[in-house]
């Protein structure tokens, strides 16, 4: 059977250069990075290496580059550790809709600890408003946190016009950018962003290790005390092969991302456009351009997005109908909901995510799949109207 895996959003397999540049650091290089003998500071100097690479593919330096177990722990490191630094300055948040639920459901421990979060909507396409967010400052707003691209719909938001928002403000300002790092151009000074996360897992690295930026002089407090790793801010014996393996995985999309986007912005539209030439009543969820160059997001009408991932993996391909983190979940995807989306339109929706390893081929085999899973489905389901006619792809 053909094997096509199109949910690269949800994770990437691990590049082969970068899972050889870890491998030493299991057996040879094993040293702690905090001894002071020679494996030891082997370890550390590879560290420091990757931490180069890291802030290279972000803009930053490298002193501003801390490790963390994975995205999620940078994002509730990024909202917890700013608003306990900054509790004599007030204990407001503001956030979209939209965002991971790493985001959302840390904005839920801390309404429950009286801190205050706004979240402002989304337009149609999943578009931040930044006046949205300057209507919502108030004089106890410490933080704003919006994320750089949806990982569901793959829209990109305005985050330099929010980032200027802020400034002017005296506000410091976060984004969520794990879906965004490696894929597209993220700039921490051009974007005014005073913390950004992201993860490894989302451009070809080991899962478990991700990283916050902090800028210079950004006040936050510490969550993870003991033996003061990460210049104190961030305890624990660090994860060496998974650093290491983060630093090549940043080497390699510094190096192959630009080419690497246009090959992918190429092949999303010619599935997207394909998939409208061949289904009838489908809507693309998201902006129609200003998004990341992997995504398509569609809704099926009168068709569960459940029964198409099974039927399409019995087939041999591997799509998601939106984040990965709330796959197991019946309620219809928060994100779409907030599009203004009816919870069945947001039930019969299916990501696909393209990367690194997807061919013209895949694309292929998903036109010869999808239309006659659809078909079949259609025939079963209650929902079908006699209505016909066909979404147009604009």
């Amino acid at each position: 059977m053909t094997r096509v895996y199109l949910d690269y959003a949800a994770t990437t397999p691990v590049h082969p250069d970068v899972a050889k540049a870890m491998l030493p650091y299991f057996t040879d290089s094993f040293g702690n990075p905090s001894s002071i003998y020679s494996y030891g500071q082997e370890a550390k100097g590879a560290v420091e290496n990757a931490r180069e690479h890291v802030a290279r593919l972000i803009g930053a330096h490298a002193d501003e580059i801390f490790f963390t177990g994975g995205g999620t722990e940078a994002d509730n490191w990024a909202l917890q550790g700013v608003l306990l630094a900054r509790e004599n300055k007030g204990n407001h948040i503001i956030t979209s809709a939209i965002e991971h639920h790493a985001i959302l459901e840390t904005c839920e421990f801390l309404k429950k600890r009286g801190y205050s979060v706004t979240r402002v909507p989304v337009d149609e396409h999943g578009l931040v408003n930044p006046d949205d967010i300057k209507n919502a400052i108030t004089e106890k707003t410490v933080l704003v946190s919006i994320m750089c691209a949806n990982n569901e719909i793959g829209t990109i938001e305005p985050i330099a016009e929010i980032g200027k928002i802020a400034k002017e403000a005296g506000i410091y300002f976060h984004t969520d950018a794990v879906q965004a790092v490696g894929h597209i151009p993220v700039n921490v000074d051009d974007f005014g962003v005073d913390l950004l996360s992201t993860s490894a897992h989302k451009l070809y690295g080991p899962k478990g290790i991700g990283a916050l930026y902090i800028r210079k002089g950004t006040k936050i407090a510490t969550l993870i005390h003991g033996g003061g790793q990460e210049k104190g801010r961030r305890s624990g014996t660090e994860n060496v092969p998974s650093i290491v393996g983060f630093g090549e995985a940043a080497a390699i999309a510094f190096k192959e991302m630009q080419d690497e986007s246009t090959r992918l912005s190429l092949l999303r539209d010619k599935l997207l456009q394909g998939l409208f030439d061949r289904i009838e009543r489908i809507k693309l969820n998201g902006h129609p351009v200003r998004r990341l160059p992997n995504n398509v997001n569609i809704s099926v009408e009168f068709v569960e997005g459940e029964s198409m991932l099974i039927n399409l993996d019995l087939d041999g391909i591997c799509a998601s109908t939106g984040s990965a983190c709330s796959s197991s979940s019946l309620d219809p995807s928060h994100v779409l909901m907030a599009l203004g989306l009816h919870p069945v339109d947001a039930h019969g929706s299916l990501r696909f995510t393209l990367g690194k390893w997807t061919t013209e081929d895949d694309i292929q085999h998903v036109f010869n799949v999808l239309p006659k899973i659809v078909g079949r489905l259609r025939a079963m389901s209650p929902l079908v109207s006699k209505a016909t006619g066909r979404e147009k792809y604009r």
